[in-house]
């Protein structure tokens, strides 16, 4: 498999831990909603062995249209960022070597 799907997570989880499907799901969503809301009010969210998310600000630049070389005010934004462990970095290059 070269990519995993939400599906193919909750049917993985829900085979490992005996809970049904929709248990499983109800919990993964309940897990990505708490992220979601932690990020929109601007706290970093620690998984520890795994990784932070984190929200960043990106400041008010002037910005061009390639299409057109207008030139227009792109606003301040907040884009949610994904910090990856060292012990998940560490895991990933061992287990890919194996491959």
């Amino acid at each position: 498999m070269l990519y995993m799907t939400k599906l193919d997570i909750i049917n993985r989880t829900a085979k490992q831990t005996g809970l049904t499907k929709v248990e499983t799901e109800l919990v993964f969503e309940s897990i990505i909603n708490s992220i979601k809301i932690s990020l929109s009010k601007g706290e970093r969210v620690d998984i520890r062995g795994f990784g932070s998310f984190i929200t960043k600000v990106k400041d008010e630049r002037e910005a061009r249209n390639p299409a057109t070389n207008e030139t227009f005010i792109l606003g301040k934004r907040y884009i949610p960022s994904f910090k990856v462990s060292k012990l998940l970095k560490k895991f990933v290059d061992l287990e890919m070597k194996e491959i």
